[in-house]
């Protein structure tokens, strides 16, 4: 009898085991159905998401603005015809005609520092075009600011975009390496130069940064800059990074330095860019600024007027300062609900996101979008469109 008993205990084990794992796999079953029914209500979800955002973007494109898969996001505008024909150039050897190109600046600082910054940055990439002109040439003043750029080019390439704290111990030694090779090269610039051409001066600018100046060494080379060309746009950029925050100054510094510049500049100058690039690198530091709240501060509101008065006098619509600052504006009037001013700005610089304040946000394609497309839907509700 004992032995039945164990058998039947054995046998109800067994069974129960049986209807146990039964139960499980009809629960299974039933949750997996009912995930697959959740996923395909939220694949649902999603598809008419996607079509109500393929709706929206096709408005906008329809009023005339840029396709998303069409915006570029490495420059804050096209390239000039005769930037790209002096790339050609140097990439197939034929250094002479880039050489040309960059001299053809004469003694308009902005721009010479412009076309010797887009060379540097190609020789960083690919340089024998340059070492044929140095070789050809060693005198050459523009070869070797060119050389000097290309030198900072490369050593904030080998230091990555990431914040110091994010930055490996070496690429920080990379980086500076390059750097003081960039330094001696920026110095014999300056030696070869015209003593009037602030570009090499400029050069040293980021080179102080990346190597941390004392403030007395970097006001030393600032006045270096001024004395020579007290408004290239570029040059207030380069040096305003020095005193933000996230580098050797604070945000009083940083605005401070802005309202410098726009007292330094007249109307047409542009400089008043530089006021607002310290307000913005305030809001953009601060994890708890609210930029709906911030940029409704009465002294920016009163900085974005003076932007747009700086605009308004400005006599070519397509210098390069004009379109940083209208970068600069379509972000700043944005959040200062000024939807139709803010629209004005995207009409002159869309399809290019490549630059402050788009190039800061975690992802600049969408922060552009999402700003000129909202902006756009505010104008034709309100009827400015």
């Amino acid at each position: 009898m004992i032995g039945l008993a164990v058998i039947g205990v054995v046998l109800l084990a067994g069974a129960f085991k049986v209807l146990r794992g039964l139960y499980f796999i009809r629960k299974a079953k039933r949750l997996e159905a009912a995930a697959a029914g959740l996923n395909a209500s939220a694949a649902e979800t999603r598809a008419r998401t996607a079509a109500r955002e393929a709706d929206a973007a096709a408005e906008i494109v329809a009023l005339g603005f840029v396709p998303a898969e069409q915006i570029d996001t490495e420059n804050p505008m096209p390239l000039s015809a005769d930037a790209v024909e002096a790339l050609t150039a140097a990439r197939a050897g034929r250094w002479q005609a880039a050489a040309n190109w960059a001299r053809g600046a004469g003694r308009d600082w902005e721009e010479r520092l412009h076309r010797i910054g887009v060379l540097a940055d190609e020789a960083a990439d690919e340089d024998a075009w340059l070492l044929a002109w140095r070789a050809a040439r060693p005198g050459d003043p523009t070869a070797a600011a060119v050389h000097a750029g290309a030198l900072v080019s490369l050593a904030w390439q080998l230091r990555g975009s990431a914040v110091a704290r994010h930055t490996t111990r070496e690429q920080s030694a990379l980086f500076h390496q390059a750097l003081v090779r960039a330094q001696e090269a920026a110095h014999e610039a300056q030696r070869v130069a015209d003593p009037a051409d602030p570009v090499a001066y400029i050069t040293e600018l980021r080179i102080g940064r990346g190597l941390g100046y004392s403030h007395e060494r970097f006001r030393a080379l600032w006045s270096q800059v001024v004395g020579r060309a007290p408004k290239v746009q570029a040059a207030w950029i380069q040096a305003q990074q020095f005193w933000c925050a996230k580098w050797y100054g604070s945000h009083d510094l940083a605005i401070g330095f802005g309202e410098e510049a726009a007292e330094r500049g007249e109307p047409g100058d542009l400089l008043s860019l530089i006021l607002l690039r310290g307000h913005f690198e305030q809001e953009n530091r601060e994890a708890d600024a609210d930029p709906d709240v911030f940029y409704k501060k009465p002294e920016i509101v009163a900085a974005a007027m003076a932007a747009l008065a700086d605009l308004a006098a400005a006599p070519d619509p397509a210098d390069r300062r004009v379109v940083r600052l209208r970068h600069m504006l379509a972000w700043v009037l944005y959040w200062q609900d000024r939807y139709e001013e803010t629209v004005e700005q995207f009409r002159h610089i869309d399809g290019y996101c490549g630059v402050e304040p788009w190039i800061y946000q975690p992802a600049a394609k969408a922060a552009f979008l999402k700003t000129r497309d909202l902006s756009v839907r505010q104008a034709v509700v309100a009827g400015r469109i």
